[in-house]
């Protein structure tokens, strides 16, 4: 429920702080970076802020929803396809080379490429805010945390913080099919196997916030049981979330199954399943991808 609709507007902030407080990011300045899209609209709601233009990298295959946020909030939207990161025109380097570019044609500006994969920033906010807050409410009883990889800040700083606290505090990756982080943490390969539909998490290298991470217990969760989760978690306890939201919470399962009963696993609910509505939650979408149609939408 951050002011961004996402989990990302902790990491977006710590970037944007940081760079303001070593004076690589001044008013004025123009703020570059590639994105899934939600650290797009939360670099975008926080560069409104404090007098900043925002440009906005982000494959076309993402949903209409974001698109359309990140032109409303006034971002300045480039799409581009969806390849892998090895090649050039992947929409992580096209921001990097993009902000090179700005850099030398707006010498009277500072321009910032948050690069949020590769970008410490990220992974020190959540060990700043993130971490301490799951060990403050669960009065230092939490003993496991899971979630999915997008850049890695998420889980590398909340553990990197739990650890720290307890070492014996159990750390999960979730991670969805297309992402080669499972077998990466399993057998030290770097192979991805099939394919989903989530957005902004799975990965196929190991960003600069993930250097220093291993999970103890990895889950490898497919789109069907996620997508039946998350119908369930609207149908039964109200919450209407995104896909990554049903990745994450069906690896707490699998780690809660893992550790026993009595533990206390927390995980992230990370946005809205408004930011899916001509995707996930809709049943033209569900039923080309043979996934389940929610009743109610049948």
């Amino acid at each position: 429920m951050n002011p961004g609709g996402s989990v990302k507007d902790r990491a977006a902030l710590g970037i944007l702080n940081d760079a303001i407080k070593n004076k690589k990011l001044k008013k004025n300045g123009i703020i570059v970076e590639g994105t899934a899209g939600n650290t797009g609209i939360s670099l975008t709601q926080l560069g409104n802020s404090i007098g900043c233009k925002t440009i906005i990298v982000m494959p076309e295959t993402q949903s209409n929803e974001k698109k359309q946020l990140l032109e409303i909030l006034g971002a300045e939207l480039i799409l581009v396809p969806a390849v892998p990161y090895k090649n050039p025109n992947n929409y992580v380097k096209y921001s990097k080379k993009l902000s090179e570019d700005l850099s030398i044609k707006e010498k009277n500006k500072t321009v910032l490429w948050a690069n949020q994969f590769d970008n410490s920033s990220n992974l020190n906010a959540h060990f700043n805010s993130t971490g301490p807050e799951i060990w403050e409410q669960t009065c230092g009883k939490v003993d496991g945390f899971i979630c999915a990889i997008g850049s890695g800040g998420t889980i590398a700083g909340v553990a990197k913080y739990l650890k720290k606290k307890n070492p014996k505090i159990q750390i999960g990756l979730s991670d969805p099919y297309g992402s080669a982080l499972y077998n990466y943490f399993k057998t030290n390969e770097m192979k991805s196997e099939g394919n989903s539909i989530t957005e902004g998490i799975g990965q196929g290298r190991i960003t600069k916030n993930l250097e220093n991470f291993k999970p103890d217990h990895s889950f490898r969760i497919a789109d069907e049981p996620a997508i039946t989760e998350l119908q369930n978690l609207l149908k039964y306890e109200g919450l209407y979330l995104g896909g990554s939201s049903a990745i994450n919470l069906l690896g707490a399962v699998e780690l809660a199954k893992q550790m026993g009963k009595g533990h206390t696993i927390c995980t992230i609910l990370c946005d809205s399943g408004q930011r899916y509505e001509s995707k996930i939650w809709n049943k033209e979408f569900l039923k080309k991808k043979k996934l389940p149609i929610p009743e109610w939408l049948i």
